[in-house]
């Protein structure tokens, strides 16, 4: 007696086909590059951090040696407990072993906690104070930077022009003095400490929401100020390169109205290169997010930096440089995965 062959299950076939065809995709392949690439340069960052925070004078123990109340025998244990006793190449190799392995940043001397716990507390609050400076940023510079294409060289334009050099100009140290002096004079108006109020826990969802948007706000502008300064003027910049091109003159010559033609076909292609710089953006405001979250007293990953620099708390260092850098990485990426979205001209295989 004769078995038959089976016949393949054209389910299976097409779920294969799929899964193949999105190996091979552009996307795949480029995520898969830049993923490489990310991994290559966290491990050079973190080797290079590693070793500048070791030129530091003395460790995290120093300000316990000093205190007659610690013995030489506790500060010993505490030495072996941090792993302090060991050379910096087995400090840095132990810690990267743990990472790899075990996701495991460490542990916070200061705090006395893990590290991944400290900084799953702070990343949420950095990254909502830069995407919400970036919303404000694109909500104010496009609108602007439009209005001063259309009324090239008119007065609105002129004043546009020098209201975005004034913004550019003041960094973002000088606007957060700035709006902190602003939040005095107009107290209780603004608050300027913290993410919450103390009632926070009392209110409901919708009050708890809209106080910690009234706590964003002195923030927000901090950081915002001097990005859509540069952004307006590039968006007036890209739009009036867009405006004399012949397909912008063939639009209006067929009789286009010229809201559509500037909303429409202009702005769509000038928006491009703006996409370009989303990365970049957000990697200035993760710089700026620093300075304005020790000015507003702000929970966030830059004053977390900031206290164990000063405190020498190394792996709680460590993981706060790793994660900023992560953040980068995936800003970049995404900027350049948006601009492939909206423009499929561009090929992702041409980006460097």
């Amino acid at each position: 007696m004769t078995s038959t062959p089976s016949t393949p299950d054209p389910r299976r076939a097409q779920l294969w086909n799929g899964f193949v065809s999105g190996l091979t995709s552009e996307t795949t392949q480029y995520i898969l590059k830049r993923v490489l690439q990310a991994i290559l340069t966290l491990f050079l960052a973190s080797l290079l951090s590693f070793f500048v925070i070791q030129l530091a004078p003395g460790d995290f123990l120093d300000q316990y040696r000093q205190n007659p109340q610690f013995s030489a025998e506790t500060l010993q244990q505490l030495e072996q407990q941090f792993g302090l006793d060991k050379s910096p190449v087995e400090q840095y190799w132990r810690w990267l072993t743990q990472v790899v392995t075990e996701g495991n940043f460490g542990y916070s001397f200061s705090y006395q906690r893990p590290v991944v716990d400290i900084l799953a507390e702070r990343i949420p609050n950095t990254l909502l104070l830069s995407f919400a400076s970036i919303i404000v940023t694109w909500a104010i510079a496009i609108p602007l930077g439009v209005i001063g294409a259309v009324k090239q060289n008119k007065p609105t334009d002129k004043f546009l022009r020098v209201l975005a050099y004034i913004g550019q100009g003041t960094p973002t140290i000088v606007t957060g003095l700035l709006l902190l002096f602003f939040a005095q004079l107009t107290t209780p108006l603004f608050p300027i400490g913290g993410r919450t109020s103390i009632i926070h826990d009392d209110l409901n969802w919708f009050g708890k929401v809209l106080d910690v948007l009234w706590h964003m706000i002195l923030p927000t502008l901090a950081l915002s100020i001097t990005s859509f300064a540069g952004l307006q003027r590039i968006t007036r910049g890209q739009l009036l390169d867009v405006l004399r091109q012949d397909y912008i003159q063939t639009a209006r010559a067929k009789g286009l109205p010229e809201n559509r033609v500037i909303y429409v076909h202009a702005l769509r292609n000038a928006v491009n290169p703006l996409i370009t710089l989303l990365g970049f953006e957000f990697a200035s405001l993760l710089g700026g997010a620093f300075i304005t979250e020790n000015y507003f007293n702000w929970p966030g990953l830059g004053k977390l930096i900031l206290q164990a620099v000063q405190s020498q708390d190394l792996y709680l260092v460590m993981g706060s440089l790793i994660m900023g850098a992560v953040m980068l990485i995936l800003g970049n990426l995404l900027a350049d995965l948006a601009l492939n979205f909206v423009d499929p001209r561009i090929k992702l295989s041409e980006m460097n």
